[in-house]
């Protein structure tokens, strides 16, 4: 997007370069000098046209984009509770803002053959996760700043389960 706008800005200033010391009139075949006045409107008007649009690409690269982050494994010991891992947030240096969430990549990972329930979890909704990997669009829409954190209760009857390698990947708009 922005080498898009530096080849507008090129062609523009090659296109109008004539245009901002000379003006030929119309049918005659010698230049006219601006006024200061018109040489100041020229570049007033080139700069708000690069003002607007860098601000444009600027919002839009700061807008959409994805982060992803790894969490500590989880102690998994009752089945009647269920256990929390830590919050999952942007990191320090993705530039969310305000953006909203759109798809949410998630993996964790148990022993072999043991049952677990699971759910990804924001301030507003939580959302079930039938398997050890994949996606989901049910949180798209919320604020990307909301905490977020996964959830996992066993079976009844079951021995205590440490859930690791926690990793989600986050798109948002």
């Amino acid at each position: 997007m922005r080498l898009l706008f530096y080849a507008f800005y090129a062609r523009w200033n090659r296109v109008n370069k004539h245009r901002l010391h000379e003006r030929p009139l119309k049918g005659h075949g010698e230049p006219v000098r601006l006024t200061a006045g018109a040489f100041i409107l020229t570049t007033l008007n080139k700069s708000v046209l690069i003002f607007a649009l860098s601000t444009l690409m600027g919002a839009a690269h700061a807008a959409v984009g994805s982060w992803s982050t790894q969490l500590p494994s989880v102690l998994v010991a009752m089945s009647d509770r269920a256990s929390s891992s830590q919050p999952i947030v942007p990191p320090a240096m993705a530039d969310v803002g305000d953006a909203t969430i759109g798809r949410i990549y998630w993996r964790y990972q148990v022993p072999v053959g043991v049952p677990m329930n699971a759910w990804l979890c924001h301030s507003e909704q939580c959302v079930p996760l039938p398997t050890m990997r994949g996606a989901t669009s049910a949180l798209a829409g919320k604020q990307i700043d909301g905490p977020m954190h996964f959830r996992f209760a066993l079976a009844s009857g079951q021995h205590p389960v440490r859930v690791q390698e926690l990793q989600v990947i986050v798109n948002y708009q």
